[in-house]
């Protein structure tokens, strides 16, 4: 898991000029679904790119396949999919026809494909397949999982191994070969006759699935300068010319001219040169030649150490071009301090997949969890029939799954327990018995730790967080360990704690108790000195209300609790629409377990990937130094004054989706807004203006300038939407990550759909600089 440790440091470059003719670049939507609903035999050009032409899987998924989609254990119905020409998303079939888009689905939204009965809905409805012939497709984001059986083993194998190429190859695509790939797509699907010539209004018809709204009189000048058969129709290289044209990249090219000189061509010292302005760590003359080697595509410039337009574009598209440091996306954090230093993705209710009340609960949302980067989940675990303890929101209509079908899916586990004691011993037998050598059952050195293992000491393991039964009381009588907050929020007398800790010593079982090694839940009643230190393996729960309350009446001290001690904070019961609040507030004071709604979409999970999408995504991100010392002195109520500006100048964007694939008008209207999260002073929305009818390469060329107190703590959202004059914007896309892993200089952001997916090629073009007083 670790691939090494590193932080970079960032010279900051001058203000940049802005471009004087700064065109849009190109933004990626995602190819909407043939005309004719896919029933055409597709051709191969779009795969030849792809190189997997002649492949005999993926040849076998374009001529197309009978599946059985199980739904139930009476519902298997036998349905068509095929791959289209495209390569990237597959046609299948409904029972009522509906819009082209609603008939296929994309490789790029897959998740994982697995083989056999491994999902939730082929163990409990697949049992008349033989697991050899059955497979499931899981998504990312709220859509359902498909389970399907084939007619065959083999024919299952073919789709099984063709998606693992397909989808292998296309993560391997570059950004420029994605954006060919794109418009050839495009291309195909414009040329209404298929006679691989296109008419001018087959051109109007691409800039419209494009997402440009063209100047007739200038499409047709633009065409009528490619058709150089003069027959109106353009074909082969007039083709390819119209589309450099197109996609030509003039705010880049002016960039590029800057510095080449009047040779047209980068030396390695003009590289070098660049690099430096941009604020590159390393900008040596042996990295501006390494960049050469691996961008450049004309192997004669490459030769001479030289680079060219093209392999300039390829450098800017690339991991290197874009706003997030790459070596931040490897584990490069000190993985070795106690586990309160570090934000720990969680999970709220990890169990449903949609509302509080009466969603269904799968075991399935615990896998997405994980693949979503989750390292605590939550099993609110219930008396079930059979001596078998389950798991559902009690006392509501959400549905209930096996605690024993979970803990085979989970890796992490936070407890919120309503059985007797004879199924929480049945609880903690197939903990031991399912996890084996991977549950912690015992301290790692001593029985009394003073301070929490480290991420890099449990690796591999499972805790359990639950509440812990009455300890031996020390000399003085105090006793060692406490109960779980539950979500009464007011203090008791002691004589009320005491018979609560005889009422709990008959309700938890020693068994299931005796596996809360590091994580003892306790009430966390106020933040006064104690006589003696918290024992450190002690976690308190709190509801977002109470631990806003805290922050407010409390906030340095609040920041020095967490600074030794866990803190999980849950989202309010009234949210019973599986709506989340901000993380962010939490983070400001160091609570590490902030659990959130993994199944719902926002921009409060936009902020959690954004957190946790550095240091290899591990779930673990290092804490500022500012809430891991002892006696620290920092309040996010009152962070002092700003420190660091930072600067983000809007220039283009490139290939924005099309938010309507079915009505061929209907282009965006773009705007870009950047979104400061961190602490409340820092807090902040700037946005350009809107750019009319043009989601292909608008361009903007806006400043939006930020003052930052607490630079340490923010994160950073980049926003598109469509502008609406009457109406809330709809959204197009984002990016959020923190303002410590953020690259200065000339940079692409690659934009994510709502659910994460990626809407590549859809791009930002920014320039950003970062002034630390």
């Amino acid at each position: 898991m670790l691939c090494g440790r590193w932080r970079s440091s960032r010279r900051r470059p001058e203000e940049p000029p802005v471009p004087a003719q700064v065109a849009a670049p190109v933004a990626l939507p995602s190819p909407p679904a043939p005309p004719d609903g896919g029933t055409k035999r597709p051709g191969l050009r779009a795969l030849k790119k792809m190189g997997l032409t002649e492949d005999e899987d993926v040849r076998a998924m374009l001529r197309g396949s009978r599946f059985r989609k199980i739904r139930s254990r009476t519902w298997h119905k036998e349905r068509l999919y095929r791959l289209q020409e495209d390569g990237l998303s597959v046609w299948f079939q409904r029972r009522i026809p509906r819009a082209p888009s609603q008939h296929i689905f994309f490789l790029q939204h897959i998740e994982a494909v697995r083989e056999g009965h491994q999902s939730e809905g082929l163990r409990r409805f697949g049992g008349a397949f033989a697991p050899a012939r059955c497979l499931t497709i899981a998504f990312r984001g709220r859509r359902k999982n498909l389970d399907l059986a084939a007619p065959t083993a083999e024919e299952a194998q073919r789709w099984v191994r063709g998606l693992a190429k397909l989808r292998a190859r296309l993560d391997a695509m570059t950004q420029r070969e994605r954006l060919d790939h794109w418009i050839h797509t495009y291309l195909h699907r414009a040329d209404s006759d298929q006679d691989s010539k296109m008419s001018f209004k087959e051109i109007k018809s691409l800039l419209r699935m494009v997402n440009v709204d063209m100047n007739d009189m200038y499409a047709y000048r633009l065409f009528k300068e490619c058709d150089h058969s003069n027959n109106e129709r353009l074909e082969g290289t007039e083709i390819e010319e119209f589309l450099r044209r197109l996609l030509k990249r003039p705010e880049l090219e002016e960039i590029f001219y800057k510095y080449s000189g009047e040779d047209h061509v980068l030396s390695a010292p003009e590289l070098r040169e660049f690099l430096e302005d941009q604020g590159e760590d390393g900008a040596t003359l042996a990295h501006a030649q390494h960049l050469i080697q691996t961008y450049e595509l004309n192997e004669t410039a490459k030769q001479h150490e030289l680079m060219t337009l093209d392999g300039f574009m390829m450098y800017l598209l690339s991991p290197n071009g874009a706003a997030l440091d790459p070596a931040h996306m490897c584990v490069f954090q000190d993985m070795d301090q106690p586990l309160a230093h570090y934000f720990i993705s969680s999970s709220h209710n990890t169990y449903l997949t949609d509302s509080q009340i009466g969603g269904p609960s799968s075991t399935e949302a615990y896998v997405r969890a994980f693949a979503q980067g989750c390292r605590c989940v939550e099993l609110d675990c219930w008396e079930g029939p059979g001596g078998e303890p389950v798991i559902y929101h009690g006392h509501t209509l959400t549905s209930k799954i096996l605690f024993r079908d979970v803990v085979q899916a989970v890796r992490d586990h936070a407890f919120t327990n309503h059985c007797g004691l004879e199924q929480q011993a049945a609880m903690a037998r197939h903990l031991r018995t399912i996890l084996g050598d991977m549950l912690v059952t015992q301290a790692l050195d001593s029985q009394s730790p003073e301070e929490l293992p480290s991420p890099e000491q449990l690796k591999g393991r499972v805790l359990v967080k639950g509440k812990k039964l009455p300890a031996v009381r020390s000399e003085d009588g105090r006793i060692l360990s406490d109960r779980e907050e539950e979500e009464e929020e007011e203090e008791e007398e002691e004589e009320a704690e005491a018979a609560e800790q005889r009422r709990l010593a008959k309700q938890i079982s020693p068994e299931l108790s005796a596996l809360a090694v590091y994580c003892c839940a306790t009430r966390l009643r106020n933040l006064r000195p104690a006589p003696t230190l918290p024992q450190p393996c002690q976690v308190s729960s709190l509801s977002e209300r109470k631990a806003k309350k805290l922050i407010r009446e409390a906030g340095n001290s609040f920041v020095r609790h967490n600074a030794r001690q866990l803190t999980r904070v849950y989202p309010l019961g009234l949210r019973m629409n599986s709506a989340n609040y901000s993380p962010q507030e939490m983070w400001n004071s160091g609570c590490q377990l902030v659990a959130l709604n993994f199944q719902t979409p926002g921009y409060e999970m936009d902020l959690n990937a954004g957190r946790f999408l550095i240091n290899g995504q591990c779930g673990y991100v290092l804490k500022p130094a500012c809430l891991r010392q002892p006696d620290t002195t920092f309040d996010p109520e009152c962070p002092g004054p700003p420190r660091t500006t930072l600067t983000i100048q809007v220039l283009t964007a490139q290939q924005l989706p099309k938010l309507n694939a079915e009505k061929p008008n209907s282009i965006v209207d773009p705007l870009v807004r950047v979104e400061i999260h961190g602490v409340p002073a820092d807090c902040a929305r700037k946005e350009t203006n809107y750019v009319l009818n043009n989601g292909f390469n608008p361009r903007w060329g806006q400043t939006l300038q930020f003052q930052l107190r607490a630079p340490e703590l923010v994160l950073v959202r980049f926003v598109v939407e469509d502008y609406d004059t009457t109406s809330p914007n709809d959204f197009v896309g984002q990016f959020t990550l923190p303002l410590n892993s953020l690259k200065q200089g000339y940079r692409h952001i690659h934009l994510l759909s709502k659910d994460g997916a990626s809407l590549s090629p859809a791009t930002l073009f920014v320039h950003i600089r970062i002034q630390c007083s």
